[in-house]
């Protein structure tokens, strides 16, 4: 695909090294300050051109007329908006923008109406509808939906006293559950796709999919009892925050967001008026302390400054939050902070890279079998992708172990109807199916891509 991005930012940038990888994709990039276009060209194969995404002259430079996708992914709502209309205006077939303000929020569906977009991404939105995901499951690290949400991939924490330390998959279906599949594994730094003679150790985070309900009992057998979140502190009251406070108050939690800014407290209180407003230094251990701290059930950090979230998150594990969150921008530590305990991670960048590399492995695959659901586990290392078999294919109504799947590829659940199937090799495929794959190392753009050709 031919793919033009416009703001070589922390989305830009994140965006057109993802893009890239695919060889299939010829990337440029746009944006007018040179010393962010000096690293892309530095770290990237991405071609990059120094001006204004509004330019009609740059956009034709870029070969707009040609292009199958723009995004446009500046800081100003604004100035995406008008590059989107400028660029479907000079030929480009597909376009999706960032678009941040929650003035805008309830206006999104008219937006794309009237200026032709085919996607908008709401960073902000989008990383507090994660923290709610895993607000809901206090147990899990991270947590995914597949199959309309009837299908989970819940990432969990082991620790030395759960039971299925030590035992290889294949006894932790018989012994434990049969109903879930470990679906990846990842253990220092690396992921692993499990066979059955694979071996759970301490410290492994490990991907369990398949039925919520099913999840949430496989769970309370290996020692997690999920208590239900009835209050939550906030440090930080900047979008996340107020998006976050919106769902909270649906759900009928308490939430208190501390903010270091007045004017923006009273902007908050105006604006959530469900929501206990406390003007304060979210990363002054005296005020947390003051404002009860050690009482909630939940903990979120999401200030603009990541160390500031990771101090905060780690004084709420100090005082045994039962479930802590923090918001980091960086991508390159996320190893570590793991090691230090803060097992809860949203990354703004990664979850906008998801959403969107998810709509454009769809467009490469329109006309086949469209991907519907993109996670990305531990950075690019693996995938966990959701087709909809939506046509005939060479994979349908044979047992699976009679197919051809290429090494790396993990079948892990097929969504038949009201049917959640975790696969065996006499399962066979059909039209209609969601199913879930997981793959290392192996970018799927096409389920038939699964098969080693012949």
């Amino acid at each position: 695909m031919k793919i033009i991005i416009i703001g070589d930012g922390k989305v830009g940038y994140n965006l057109a090294e993802n893009l890239s990888h695919e060889s299939d994709n010829d990337v440029t990039i746009i944006d007018k300050n040179a010393e962010a276009l000096r690293k892309t060209i530095e770290n990237l194969d991405v071609r990059c051109i120094k001006g204004s995404g509004v330019s009609t002259k740059i956009l034709l430079e870029a070969g707009v007329r040609e292009t199958d996708l723009l995004i446009a992914a500046t800081s100003s709502d604004e100035m995406n908006m008008v590059c989107c209309l400028t660029a479907k205006k000079l030929g480009a077939d597909h376009t999706v923008a960032r678009i941040r303000d929650p003035e805008y929020a309830n206006e999104l569906s008219q937006i794309k109406t009237d200026l032709g977009l085919d996607l908008v991404i709401n960073p902000e939105r989008a990383v507090a509808s994660e923290i709610v995901k895993l607000l809901e499951f206090p147990s899990a690290s991270s947590v995914e939906v597949f199959a309309k949400s009837r299908v989970e991939m819940v990432e969990i924490k082991v620790v030395a006293d759960m039971p299925i330390v030590g035992m290889p998959l294949k006894d932790i279906s018989k012994k434990v559950s049969s109903s879930v599949l470990i679906g990846a594994v990842t253990r220092g730094g690396d992921v692993i796709i499990p066979n059955g003679e694979t071996v759970i150790l301490a410290g492994d985070l490990i991907y369990i999919i398949g039925r919520p309900s099913r999840i949430f009992r496989f769970c309370t057998q290996i020692g997690l009892h999920t208590q239900r979140v009835k209050n939550v502190m906030i440090v930080g009251g900047g979008r996340v925050a107020y998006y976050l406070a919106q769902y909270l108050d649906e759900s009928e939690i308490k939430v208190k967001i501390i903010e270091s800014n007045a004017e923006r407290c009273v902007e908050l209180s105006e604006l959530l008026p469900g929501a206990l407003i406390i003007h304060g230094d979210g990363s002054d251990d005296k005020v947390l302390h003051s404002e009860n701290l050690s009482h909630m059930d939940a903990f979120v950090s999401v200030t603009g400054m990541d160390e500031e979230n990771l101090m905060t998150a780690l004084l709420a594990k100090w005082c045994k939050v039962p479930k802590v969150v923090a918001k980091i921008n960086r991508t390159g530590y996320t190893q570590v902070i793991h090691d230090m305990g803060i097992d809860n991670l949203v990354q703004p960048k990664l979850i906008t890279a998801n959403y969107i590399l998810r709509y454009v492995r769809g467009l490469q695959n329109e006309m086949g079998n469209p991907v519907n659901t993109l996670y990305q586990i531990l950075g690019e290392q693996a995938e966990a992708i959701e087709f909809i078999i939506s046509r005939p294919s060479k994979l349908l109504d044979t047992p699976l172990r009679k197919l051809p799947i290429v090494r790396g590829v993990l079948v892990a659940v097929i969504a038949r109807g009201s049917d959640i199937i975790i696969p065996h090799g006499n399962d066979c495929l059909r039209i209609g199916d969601h199913v879930v794959l997981i793959t290392k190392g192996r970018p799927l753009s096409n389920l038939d891509d699964i098969l080693e050709e012949s």
